[in-house]
Parts: structure tokens; C-alpha cells; sequence
């Protein structure tokens, strides 16, 4: 039996997750942490695999018994758009600390951090494919918090034992809402399977992973991950007739954060 808690399990990615996740694997037990469930979750949940927890991954004692007992983490848990500094630092920088602190003191063998294209969000496209282990270029406080956490998660590495996967996720939706999430976008079913290849015992060690699916026009490197035995079987392209037909307002396509990159800091609102 896997014991996999899944943090922030609500959220945007922990919705189109738990299922999947649930329905993997017939040996697996999901043990779901977040501040609300959705109602009707624990009348639709099977009581015997999924157990609902409520509370912040900021709260040491919420977080030391959730993982109590489990086989690995997926933390998701934290503050996914652009805040206020203090926001952002204590979510996303200090619950990330205290999962993977409490993780490491129980005994948790893998934890697998949701980071984002953010880190590397001011980075400008280029030719070639850029790797999943590109330098930090964050676009936004949030894109630090997520340089931080991947930073937390390479230190529990060495100094704890722990096993962690941090995932560069890019557009993860059920379809890519606009020209550059054609290049972007992570479907939900691709995310599972990174999350299966990212939990697997086979996978030690620290690895810095890109969240993205096999898209025709994707300018990420898909070798890191296939490295720990992702297989992304999904291509944004077959959305983008319909995308381009949209229109919209122009994103940014030079660089990597896209809209993030033209927020000012603290706000989700653009500058100029």
C-alpha cells in the first residue's frame, strides 16, 4: 500500500489530481491537506481511501500529523499567483519549510514540490530547448518563493535524506487557454503521470523536473523528466485552431513568465 498526501489538495492542480491519483493505483491511500474540502468530497470520498485533513501547511502541528505515516508528499499547498511579500514568504517559503522539515522528521521517503516557470520566469526563449535545471531568473516575488523552495528542497537532500522532485510547472489546465500555453500547457493527465514518475522509489535524489506536456510547439526540455520515467503523451496543438481563432489579448512569447513578467511586484496587475 502508497500513502501519498497530497497538500493543497483544493487547489487548481490538486482538483484535476486527487482522482487520477485515487484511481492509479487500487493499493493507494490519498491522504488530502488543505485550509477547506469542497463540499460534498467526504460523502463522495471512499472512507477507506481517502482521508481529509484540514489546516495550513504553515501549522508544524497540522503538518506532523498529516504526514505521519505516509510514503511521500505532493505539496501543492501555497499561494500560486503574484501577493504581498509577507504572503508569499510566510505560504509558500515557510509552509514549504515546515513539510519538508516534518516530512524529514517522520520519516517520509519522497516529497515532490510544485515549483513553477516562474523561478525562471525573466529568462528569454532561445533555440534550443531550455533545460529543466536552468538558473533561477524569478519574474515575481512568487517566482522567488518557488527559487526558494527548490532551494529548502536540494537541502533536505543533503542534510535530511529526503528524496525530492521539485516540478517547473507551466500551464496546467484541462486546455491551454492562450498562444504561448500551446507551448506551455501540462494537461492534467500528463501532471498525473509526472506525479507517478516523480513518487516511484526508483527516483532518488534531488531532481528539478519540467512540468509540461509533449506540445508540438513547447521551448522546454522534456529530458530531465524522462530521465526519472515521464512519458508525456499529450500535445497542446490540437487545441490550437481553436486558440488562435480566440484571439485575446496578447501574452508574451520572448520570455518564459509571460504575463508575470509585466505585474507589478506584490499585485497581479500590469505595469504601463
Amino acid at each position: 500500500m502508497q500513502r501519498l498526501l497530497i497538500t493543497g489538495s483544493s487547489g487548481t492542480v490538486g482538483r484535476l489530481l486527487v482522482d487520477r491519483l485515487a484511481a492509479a493505483r487500487p493499493d493507494r491511500r490519498l491522504r488530502l491537506l488543505d485550509l477547506h474540502h469542497p463540499d460534498g468530497l467526504a460523502d463522495r470520498a471512499d472512507p477507506a481511501g481517502v482521508e481529509l485533513v484540514e489546516g495550513s501547511v504553515t501549522d508544524a502541528a497540522v503538518v506532523a500529523a498529516a504526514v505521519e505515516g505516509v510514503d511521500a508528499v505532493l505539496h501543492l499547498g501555497g499561494i500560486s499567483v503574484e501577493g504581498p511579500w509577507r504572503d508569499v514568504l510566510e505560504v509558500n517559503v515557510h509552509g514549504t519549510f515546515t513539510v519538508l522539515d516534518e516530512a524529514a522528521r517522520a520519516g517520509v521517503r519522497t516529497v515532490v514540490l510544485a515549483s513553477s516557470n516562474h523561478a525562471v520566469g525573466m529568462t528569454r526563449r532561445g533555440d534550443a530547448d531550455l533545460p529543466a535545471d536552468a538558473p533561477f531568473h524569478p519574474d515575481t516575488y512568487y517566482g522567488w518563493s518557488k527559487t526558494a523552495g527548490e532551494s529548502l528542497g536540494r537541502l533536505f537532500v543533503e542534510r535530511a535524506g529526503l528524496d525530492v522532485v521539485a516540478l517547473r510547472i507551466g500551464s496546467c489546465r484541462e486546455r491551454p487557454q492562450n498562444v504561448r500555453e500551446l507551448a506551455t500547457w501540462l494537461s492534467p493527465d500528463d501532471c498525473a503521470r509526472l506525479v507517478e514518475a516523480s513518487v516511484d522509489p526508483a527516483t532518488t535524489g534531488f531532481h528539478l523536473v519540467w512540468g509540461v506536456s509533449r506540445n508540438t510547439r513547447r521551448w522546454w526540455s522534456l529530458a530531465e523528466g524522462e530521465a526519472i520515467g515521464y512519458r508525456p503523451a499529450d500535445d497542446a496543438e490540437v487545441f490550437a485552431a481553436e486558440v488562435e481563432r480566440a484571439g485575446g489579448e496578447p501574452v508574451p512569447v520572448d520570455v518564459v513568465g509571460g504575463s508575470f513578467t509585466r505585474f507589478a511586484l506584490g499585485t497581479c496587475d500590469v505595469q504601463g
